[in-house]
């Protein structure tokens, strides 16, 4: 038997290691997680991530390491963010559309919040697109409203990840922005049980919601 072959985890090189494992994450890693699977201090996990994400920086890397959503991950670097779309999506659109991207904001900003709060704050009626984001795991159920039995939604983890976020705490300050729902959704049925995600869109949803991407 090889040398190789005895070695155990906690034998490897740490920064290698942490390299191989980071390689195939499909979610951000977190510090303590690398430190079990690596049988190593969670410090000295932590302080070889940051040494390989301020390398990779130092050498101008097309990655490069960064903690998003309580989590480590390899990403691709922003200035080359063309080369990777022409690669990836090769002629077809895979971005949300202005009104997604519309709903994402107010859950991301109202929440936890209900499917007719957000439909009011937009003006349109919101499910075809809330049931996209549901199902592109962009926001989930919270819960429902004691007063009414609404389902509440919020963001999830995957969307901080999306996003590059460390927390909803890094979110821009867009809040003051956003209309006071309160007000103006008075004469919607905030009562109504929310939408079946696997019910087809009826025919009154806004046309730019039936659209989602």
């Amino acid at each position: 038997m090889s040398q190789q072959e005895n070695t155990g985890v906690a034998d490897l090189d740490l920064r290698p290691a942490l390299e191989a494992v980071l390689m195939v994450v499909d979610e951000p890693a977190t510090e303590e997680h690398l430190a079990k699977v690596l049988e190593r201090p969670r410090r000295a996990v932590a302080d070889a991530l940051r040494e390989l994400a301020d390398e990779y920086t130092v050498q101008r890397r097309g990655f490069e390491l960064r903690l998003v959503a309580g989590g480590w991950r390899f990403y691709t670097r922003p200035e080359y963010a063309a080369a990777v779309e022409g690669f990836v999506l090769d002629g077809q659109q895979a971005r949300l559309t202005q009104a997604a991207l519309e709903t994402l904001a107010v859950v991301a900003y109202r929440q936890p919040v209900s499917r007719s709060r957000v439909s009011a704050v937009r003006g349109v009626n919101c499910d075809g697109v809330m049931r996209t984001l549901l199902q592109r795991g962009l926001v989930g159920e919270a819960g429902a409203e004691p007063e009414t039995g609404a389902i509440l939604y919020r963001t999830t983890n995957y969307f901080l990840e999306r996003m590059g976020l460390r927390g909803l705490d890094e979110l821009p300050e867009l809040a003051p922005f956003l209309p006071e729902a309160d007000a103006i959704e008075a004469e919607t049925l905030e009562g109504v049980p929310s939408f079946d995600p696997d019910a087809p869109d009826t025919p009154d949803t806004h046309a730019d919601d039936k659209t989602d991407f």
